[in-house]
């Protein structure tokens, strides 16, 4: 079933929705597969439509297939589009993946107490999280060229070198690896910076002894990875190598753990007991993981508080840390495919904490 079947099966058999209005971003790729739509309108009965500005409009046409492209001129109102449209459809009750602040005057202003209005994002949320074959496909791409970004940190790092400068060249060797950008800012910190979760990069110069949290993520067709690992720049000390072994083995043990059925709290568990018996159950300052697709941060989660419970095809980090204010970090993550048994890794690489030679 494609994706549009899929969301008129839920918008239209489950629900009692006379049309569907998908509008979100990211949303709008996964439905269409091109990134220059501006929204889409699928009713019960007839044609779906994308509407589309004009300057993608051309490659709307293109790459959106199966579709009739509507052209919005600039200028143009969109009550002049939606109010024969949702006539012509009978429209009463119309579902929307979300409601942004011009959508929400053109409705107001135009069509109170004639449309019935009902924000429903789960229905993209339940398509969207389990990923289909072409999606792992480009999915494991994208950890594969962000592993091969990571090989280039541990032969980068090394005394004297900035933190910017190992960012250019993981960000150089992803791009000739085929990666279409990177799907998050890289983060390249180092000494007591590697304490700080999302420390970015500075202008600093890594120091002999310094611990160096690299967090990377490749973009690749659209699909992100991410993964992050610790190094030293030097012999790492016996503190810095017991709070690693300690986030390594919390790692694992939540890799076990993830499973279809698993509930994602208990994962989370899973990596926050072990680090609590190690006595830096305090300095695990966040959720274990997230899911992980068109966005970098997606359903489901991976953290304490969360009510998720996987299930195959999800994809999702595992990303244990200890944070030691005024020493330094450790966190080491991989993006894992959920399946029956063990969780297949899509980014590799070495779990050493030395930097090679």
């Amino acid at each position: 079933m494609d994706r549009v079947e899929a969301l008129r099966e839920l918008a239209f058999e489950k629900k009692s929705y006379d049309a569907f209005l998908v509008s979100n971003e990211k949303n709008l790729l996964y439905m269409t597969g091109t990134p220059g739509a501006f929204c889409m309108l699928i009713p019960r009965k007839g044609e779906n439509i994308i509407f589309a500005y004009g300057v993608n409009y051309e490659q709307t046409k293109v790459e959106a297939k199966g579709f009739k492209v509507e052209l919005l001129k600039a200028g143009e109102k969109l009550n002049e589009k939606f109010a024969p449209l949702l006539k012509t459809f009978k429209v009463k009750k119309l579902g929307l993946d979300t409601l942004s602040y011009d959508f929400y005057r053109l409705f107001a202003k135009n069509f109170r107490g004639k449309v019935r209005l009902k924000v429903d994002g789960s229905l993209m949320w339940e398509l969207r999280r389990v990923k289909d074959e072409r999606e792992l496909e480009l999915l494991r791409k994208a950890g594969v060229i962000t592993s091969a970004g990571m090989q280039a940190a541990y032969e980068t790092i090394r005394p004297g070198v900035t933190e910017i400068e190992v960012a250019a060249e993981i960000e150089y060797t992803m791009r000739k690896k085929g990666g279409w950008g990177t799907g998050f800012e890289t983060i390249v910190a180092s000494g007591i910076r590697s304490a700080y979760p999302h420390g970015g990069c500075a202008n600093r110069k890594i120091v002999q002894g310094d611990l160096v949290v690299v967090d990377i993520g490749a973009l690749y067709e659209h699909y992100h990875s991410d993964m992050t690992r610790t190094i030293v720049a030097g012999k790492p000390s016996e503190k810095q190598k017991r709070i690693y072994e300690a986030v390594k083995a919390a790692q694992e043990k939540a890799h076990q753990a993830i499973k279809a059925g698993a509930k994602a709290k208990n994962i989370d568990q899973a990596a926050r007991k072990t680090i609590e018996e190690a006595g830096y159950g305090q300095y695990f300052v966040h959720g274990l993981g997230h899911g992980v697709g068109l966005e970098i941060h997606e359903q489901p989660s991976l953290a304490a508080t969360s009510k998720d419970r996987l299930v195959v095809g999800n994809v999702v980090t595992n990303e244990p840390g200890i944070y030691l204010p005024d020493f330094g970090g450790v966190r080491i993550e991989d993006t894992v495919l959920v399946q029956e048994g063990k969780g297949e890794k899509f980014t590799k690489g070495p779990y050493t904490l030395e930097a090679e030679k």
